[in-house]
C-alpha cells in the first residue's frame, strides 16, 4: 500500500472519450499493482460520480492543480495498451481537424474496444490457504493438475463436476490465480510463397520496386497508376508477400467494403488462404476475435473500410490504399477526416511504406508525385493482352430517347448486338431508386423532405418516398398533400429502378440484375452478384457507382452510360475531376477479356473537355488542363481550403452566428475568406446551415487560423460549428 504522502505526490494525465480539450490529471491508485501505469494502459476512472474508461496519456500533468482536487484512477482494465503511434495518430488528426483529441480517442476506442479482452482462465496458487479442502475443491485442483495449463472457469467447472460459484470462491479464498488463456487465432497465416498468376514484366518491375520499398522498413509513398485492367493488385501483393517474409503485418483500405468480395477471392489465389476482414457489417463477436488476432499478430493481413485504420497493430510493415482517389475515404460525420491522408499518417509513424492505387489519381496525388513528395509506378497497359474499350458519345440532341424514356436508339442498338452476340451489357446511372423527383401534375407540388432542402427519391419497389440524406420515409401518397388530386403525382427524372423497367420492356428474354447500394447492401450480397454475373446467370448489369470500381466481369463488352453529364453540375470545383474519374472506371469494366469493349456515354454536351478527354482516353492532358486552372487561383492543390459550417435548429440563430464569424473572418497576404452564405443543403436533418470558405496559399497554415477566428465569436446553446479541413463536399 502507497502511503498517502507518496500517493499525492503521483499523477497521470488520462484522455477520456468526450469532448474535452485536453487529458484529465488523476491520482495513481493505492494498489501497488498499478504504481506501474503508464501511457496507453487504458484504465478505468471517476467522471460526475460514474466510472468511465480512460487511457493514461502522453505528456506531464498539470503541476499548478492542487492535488486535493483529483480523483484516484480506480484501475486498470485489461486489454491491449493503446500503442504509442496510435496515441500519436490520436493527436495528429485532432490537431489536424480541430476535432477535441477525446472525440478522436472515442473513434478509435470504438475499433480498439476495452471490451474486447483476453479469455481469463484459472491455475492453482503456488501456496494454498490453510483451510479445509473439500471433495469439491479437491477434483478442482486434481483436474488443474492433470491439465497443467490454465483453463477456463467454465470448463473446469465442467470437468470438475462443480459449480461455476464453487470455482469463484475457490478464486476468493486464495486457491486460484488468475491467468491469460492462450488465443486461439481463426486466422491462418498466409503463404508468400505460394505461387500466384504469372506477371506480366510491367507488373515484375512495378513488384520489384514496392518489394524493395517494404524491404527497408522504412516511410515512403508510392503511387501505383496503371489503367483499368492492367493488375495492379497482384502488383501490390506482391508487396505483401515481401512484408509478410518479414513477419511484419499488412492493411488494405477499401472505399467500398462491397468491392471485397472479388478482392478476396484474388487475395486467397495468390495466398492460399484468406486475410482478415474488417468493417461495420461484421458481428460483435467477430469484432472483437478479428481486433484480437490483430492485436496479438496472428491476422497477418486485413482488408477493411477506413475504420480499420485504428486497427491495434503491433507491427504495421505495409499500408495500401486502393481506389485512393475515392471520396468515400473521406468521414463527413463526427471527427471530419480524409482516411487516405490519415493512412498515410499512419505510415509514417509505424516507420511503413505507404500504397496509393489508382487508374484514375486524384490531383493531390499527382501533385505530390510531381513534388517529389511521392514515387510513381506506371501500368501502361492491360495485362494478359486485353486492349482497353473503344469510348464514344452519344448526342442527345440528335438521338433522343422515345418521349418518356431515357435510352437513346445507339445504345439500344448496341444492347441488342451485344446480348445476341452471347455477352453482357451494363448500363450505369449514378442515382439510386425510381426517380429523384415526385411533382403533381395539377398544382405543381414537389415531393420534399421535411428535414433536409431536398427532394424525395421514389423507391417504387419498396413503395416509399425517401429522403437520402437524413433517411426520411414515407408511403407515396394516393393524392397530392398540396391539392389533394387523386393520382396526380408523377415521376420525374430516372434512376436505376426506372432503367431498369425501361430495359425490361426493351429486352423481355434478357436477365437484369441492378447493383446499388440499397440492392446490394454489403460484402455477401455482393459476392453473391457477383457469381451470378460471373456465371453468365445475368445479361444486363444496371447499376450505379457500386459497379464503377474494382470488379471483373470477363464477358462483359459494352458500358451504356445513360447520362454521362449528371456530375458536372454544382459548384463543386472537383466535379470535372470526380466525372472523368467515375466514368473512367466505370468504361474500365468493359472489355476486360478476350472480347473488345465498347463504351457508350450518352450526353448532351459532348464538346464538353471531360467527354472528350474519355473518348480520347487523355486523362493526362484532362488533368494537366484541371491542374492549370486551379493553380491561379491557389484552389487545391495548390492551395489549402477549410469550410466552417454553421448550423442551429432556429434559422435566424444560424444567420446571425454566421454574420458574426462573417465580421470576424481573418485578414492577412495569401488568405480569403468566402461567404456567409446559405449552404446549398440549406436545411440538414431539420439544422439551418451556413457555410464560410477560407482560402490560403498552400504555405499557409490553416489550423492556427481556425482555431484563432472561431475563438472570437461565442457560439449560443443550440448552435454548433463544424470545421471540414480539406472538404470534398460543398454540400
Amino acid at each position: 500500500m502507497l502511503g498517502d504522502d507518496r500517493k499525492r505526490r503521483f499523477r497521470l494525465p488520462v484522455l477520456l472519450p468526450y469532448p474535452f480539450a485536453g487529458p484529465f490529471d488523476y491520482l495513481l491508485p493505492a494498489d501497488a499493482d498499478s504504481c506501474d501505469l503508464g501511457p496507453g494502459d487504458v484504465v478505468l476512472v471517476p467522471l460526475n460520480g460514474r466510472p468511465e474508461i480512460g487511457v493514461v496519456w502522453d505528456g506531464e500533468p498539470d503541476s499548478g492543480l492542487a492535488t486535493s482536487r483529483l480523483k484516484p484512477i480506480s484501475g486498470r482494465i485489461d486489454t491491449m495498451p493503446v500503442a504509442a503511434p496510435m496515441r500519436r495518430l490520436i493527436d495528429w488528426i485532432a490537431a489536424y481537424t480541430l476535432a477535441p483529441p477525446g472525440i478522436v480517442l472515442a473513434m478509435a476506442l470504438r475499433v480498439t474496444r476495452p471490451d474486447a479482452m483476453p479469455r481469463m482462465g484459472w491455475l492453482p496458487a503456488d501456496t494454498l490457504p490453510a483451510v479445509r479442502i473439500t471433495p469439491g475443491r479437491a477434483r478442482v485442483l486434481a483436474t488443474l493438475a492433470n491439465h497443467r495449463r490454465p483453463i477456463s472457469g467454465a470448463q473446469l467447472a465442467r470437468l470438475a463436476g462443480v459449480t461455476a460459484g464453487m470455482v469463484r470462491g475457490m478464486a476468493d479464498a486464495g486457491f486460484l490465480i488468475p491467468v491469460r488463456l492462450p488465443f486461439a487465432t481463426p486466422f491462418r497465416a498466409p503463404d508468400p510463397d505460394h505461387p500466384g498468376p504469372q506477371l506480366s514484366a510491367d507488373q515484375a518491375a512495378a513488384a520489384a520496386s514496392l518489394c524493395q520499398a517494404v524491404a527497408e522498413k522504412k516511410f515512403s509513398v508510392t503511387l501505383l497508376d496503371g489503367v483499368t485492367g492492367s493488375g495492379k493488385t497482384e502488383v501490390y501483393l506482391e508487396a505483401i508477400a515481401e512484408c509478410l517474409r518479414a513477419g511484419r503485418q499488412a492493411l488494405v483500405l477499401l472505399p467500398e467494403i462491397a468491392l471485397s468480395s472479388q478482392w478476396l477471392d484474388r487475395f486467397e489465389a495468390r495466398f492460399g488462404v484468406a486475410p482478415g476482414v474488417w468493417h461495420s457489417d461484421l458481428s460483435s463477436r467477430l469484432r472483437k476475435i478479428t481486433w484480437q488476432a490483430v492485436a496479438e499478430g496472428t491476422a497477418h493481413v486485413v482488408v477493411g473500410a477506413r475504420s480499420a485504420l485504428f486497427l491495434p497493430f503491433p507491427d504495421l510493415g505495409l499500408i495500401v490504399i486502393d481506389e485512393e482517389h475515392e471520396t468515400a475515404f473521406k468521414q463527413e460525420e463526427g471527427v471530419v477526416y480524409n482516411a487516405r491522408d490519415m493512412a498515410v499518417v499512419r505510415a509514417r509513424l509505424e516507420s511503413a511504406p505507404a500504397v496509393l492505387v489508382s487508374a484514375t489519381p486524384s490531383l493531390e496525388t499527382v501533385a505530390n508525385v510531381e513534388a517529389g513528395r511521392y514515387a510513381r509506378l506506371l501500368l501502361p497497359s492491360r495485362h494478359a493482352g486485353a486492349s482497353l474499350p473503344t469510348v464514344s458519345a452519344i448526342d442527345l440532341r440528335q438521338h433522343p430517347p422515345a418521349r418518356g424514356k431515357f435510352l437513346s436508339p445507339p445504345l439500344i442498338a448496341a444492347i441488342h448486338d451485344t446480348l445476341e452476340r452471347g455477352e453482357q451489357a451494363m448500363l450505369f446511372l449514378n442515382r439510386r431508386g425510381y426517380a429523384p423527383l415526385t411533382l403533381c401534375r395539377g398544382c405543381g407540388h414537389r415531393m420534399e423532405c421535411p428535414n433536409c432542402t431536398a427532394w424525395l427519391v421514389e423507391h417504387r419497389a419498396r413503395r416509399i418516398l425517401q429522403c437520402h440524406h437524413c433517411g426520411h420515409t414515407l408511403p407515396i401518397p394516393e393524392t397530392c398533400p398540396s391539392c389533394g388530386a387523386a393520382h396526380s403525382l408523377t415521376p420525374v427524372g430516372p434512376g436505376v429502378e426506372r432503367i431498369t423497367e425501361e430495359a425490361a420492356l426493351l429486352f423481355p428474354t434478357a436477365r437484369r440484375l441492378v447493383m446499388a447500394s440499397d440492392t446490394v447492401p454489403g460484402p455477401h450480397a455482393a459476392a453473391a452478384a457477383a457469381k451470378s454475373i460471373a456465371d453468365r446467370e445475368i445479361d444486363i448489369i444496371i447499376g450505379t457507382q457500386i459497379v464503377a470500381k474494382g470488379w471483373h466481369f470477363p464477358h462483359l463488352t459494352l458500358v451504356g452510360v445513360v447520362d454521362a453529364d449528371l456530375g458536372l453540375g454544382g459548384g463543386d470545383l472537383r466535379a470535372a475531376e470526380r466525372t472523368v474519374q467515375l466514368l473512367h472506371q466505370v468504361a474500365g469494366r468493359a472489355g476486360r477479356a478476350e472480347a473488345p469493349g465498347h463504351v457508350l456515354l450518352q450526353t448532351f454536351s459532348p464538346e464538353h473537355p471531360v467527354m472528350q478527354a474519355l473518348v480520347a482516353g487523355d486523362l493526362d492532358t484532362f488533368m494537366a488542363r484541371e491542374a492549370a486552372l486551379r493553380r491561379p487561383g491557389h484552389w487545391p492543390p495548390f492551395g489549402r481550403l477549410a469550410a466552417v459550417i454553421v448550423s442551429a435548429e432556429r434559422p435566424e440563430q444560424a444567420e446571425k452566428l454566421a454574420r458574426e464569424l462573417g465580421r470576424a473572418a481573418p485578414a492577412g497576404d495569401g488568405m480569403e475568406v468566402l461567404g456567409p452564405a446559405p449552404a446549398p443543403l440549406a436545411i440538414l436533418r431539420g439544422r439551418h446551415r451556413h457555410r464560410l470558405l477560407l482560402k490560403t496559399r498552400r504555405d499557409v497554415a490553416v489550423q492556427p487560423i481556425l482555431r484563432e477566428w472561431i475563438s472570437r465569436v461565442k457560439v449560443p446553446h443550440g448552435a454548433r460549428v463544424d470545421v471540414d479541413v480539406d472538404p470534398v463536399s460543398f454540400l
